[in-house]
């Protein structure tokens, strides 16, 4: 069983270290909270896993609820020209419906595409729930700049991202990932179609390291 929970790890968490991710165990390790081992050399910041669980006996998830969490900023008036020393800026409801809406799509897009899992609605011993929230999130686009033409940024914004999978009989949550990430632009030009670009790749990085990592898990 050890194998096969290694294994799941260094396959969802493998990044270009020569050293291998491993989960941390004796008395020295350092554990979450919630009793999770933090993993070593993950390929996300931050990453925990329930040294003791059978990854393999699971072979369908339920995708779980998603939340959106953005830094607090306050919402000002005037042009950008009034307020050229702000570094962040406050997003909108049409801008906040448009990243859930990319969210979703991409992570159910991707998910889709397992060829070890599939999905389901029912909770049962093999089942997992998949859930997760991007958090924190930050603009440092002038929202009034959007569309009236390029601007040079050295990034576009910050976001957080957790992913959890949960037990669905048990409702205990045997792996986290977390791990904060710049949308950069590297000093070029930040548009709307940059941006949403921008956020878009990010996104699709962590929806097919999941997917990848649940490919990943030897089946029983």
């Amino acid at each position: 069983m050890k194998k096969i929970i290694l294994t799941f790890v260094v396959m969802i968490m493998a990044g270009c270290s020569s050293a291998p991710p491993t989960i941390q165990e004796g008395p020295n390790a350092e554990v979450s909270y919630d009793g999770l081992h933090v993993v070593d050399n993950s390929v996300f910041k931050a990453a925990w896993a329930d040294p003791d669980i059978d990854f393999s006996r699971y072979d369908k998830f339920i995708p779980g609820e998603a939340f959106f969490e953005y830094r607090a900023v306050k919402k000002t008036s005037g042009t950008y020209r009034a307020r050229s020393s702000d570094t962040e800026f406050y997003i909108d409801e049409k801008a906040r419906e448009k990243l859930k809406e990319l969210t979703s799509e991409i992570f159910t897009e991707e998910l889709a595409k397992s060829t070890r899992f599939s999905v389901t609605d029912a909770a049962g011993p093999d089942v997992l729930v998949i859930r997760g929230g991007l958090h924190d999130i930050l603009s440092k686009v002038p929202p009034d700049m959007i569309g009236r033409g390029d601007i040079y940024l050295s990034s576009v914004g910050e976001i957080t991202l957790v992913l959890e999978a949960v037990d669905s009989m048990s409702g205990e949550v045997i792996f986290r990932a977390v791990e904060r990430r710049a949308l950069d632009r590297s000093g070029g030009r930040s548009s709307s179609v940059n941006t949403r670009a921008e956020v878009r790749r990010v996104i699709r990085r962590w929806a097919t390291t999941l997917r990848d990592g649940l490919d990943s898990i030897p089946a029983e």
